[in-house]
């Protein structure tokens, strides 16, 4: 497993990025994870830059932010947007495929004030994610779905949840993930489910019960890696700190909590 940075907020400034990639790599991270937003494409090959100068891959883009700033969504009753969500989708795809990271997609599926009958979405977010799916197996990208809770997201709250919907879709490049603040409301079981789904997922974002610093919430973390170990769960553990701290605070505190236990 590799101990990686969430970065919630996109950095648009390429300078203020080096910096807090620099830190991140000084701290001993694996990786980062960044928040996409658009356009994206003439930061792409600055980004690669860095990530050469630092060692430090980008492990992830996060997809929800062109839901917030943008409209988009998978679920939308309205034929156009969900066409300019797959658009993006495939865009998000392609500044991917050069960074060698894999796609996340959760708020994107949209909320019940987009589309109140969870089946008629469920029918639309899987059309969507098929063609974002093919058009990711071209590039050798992976797609992974999120199960968000249903506070936040509107469909597929579950491990289970999203397991189903990569089945429905049945496409190689679309894979699921897991992430413990949604897990902690949602599941019935943190540590069965990682049982269940451990050997299965493409991403892991650790995040306690709080959204705050590592150890301040409810989440047994300790037992939470070794459940991971214990299934031969080897990608990315990505740290995801968005209350109490900033972020080179937050990046710093999780490297001291959990340094002794990985």
């Amino acid at each position: 497993m590799k101990l990686t940075f969430l970065s919630c907020e996109p950095v648009p400034d390429i300078a203020e990025l080096s910096r807090r990639m620099q830190r991140v790599a000084e701290l001993g991270y694996s990786g980062i994870e960044l928040t996409a937003l658009y356009p994206m494409h003439d930061m792409v090959e600055d980004i690669v830059r860095l990530t050469e100068k630092f060692q430090l891959p980008v492990v992830s883009l996060l997809t929800g932010w062109s839901y917030s700033h943008e409209g988009l969504c998978l679920s939308s009753p309205e034929p156009e947007v969900r066409e300019r969500t797959v658009q993006r989708l495939e865009d998000y795809v392609a500044m991917a495929a050069r960074l060698g990271s894999i796609v996340v997609v959760g708020l994107l599926q949209g909320l019940r004030t987009n589309e109140p009958d969870a089946g008629v979405a469920a029918s639309r977010i899987t059309e969507c994610l098929r063609r974002v799916a093919d058009s990711a197996d071209k590039r050798g990208v992976t797609v992974v779905v999120e199960p968000v809770n249903h506070l936040q997201v509107g469909f597929h709250h579950t491990a289970d949840d999203a397991a189903e919907l990569v089945r429905r879709v049945g496409c190689p490049a679309l894979s699921y993930m897991l992430d413990t603040i949604h897990m902690n409301i949602e599941e019935r079981s943190l540590f069965e489910t990682i049982r269940t789904h451990g050997q299965r997922i493409r991403h892991f974002h650790l995040c306690e019960s709080n959204g705050g610093p590592l150890g301040s919430g409810n989440l047994d973390i300790p037992g939470i890696l070794e459940a991971l170990t214990a299934v031969g769960y080897d990608h990315c553990i990505s740290v995801k700190i968005y209350q109490q701290l900033q972020w080179d605070e937050a990046a710093r505190q999780a490297v001291e909590y959990l340094g002794w236990r990985l």
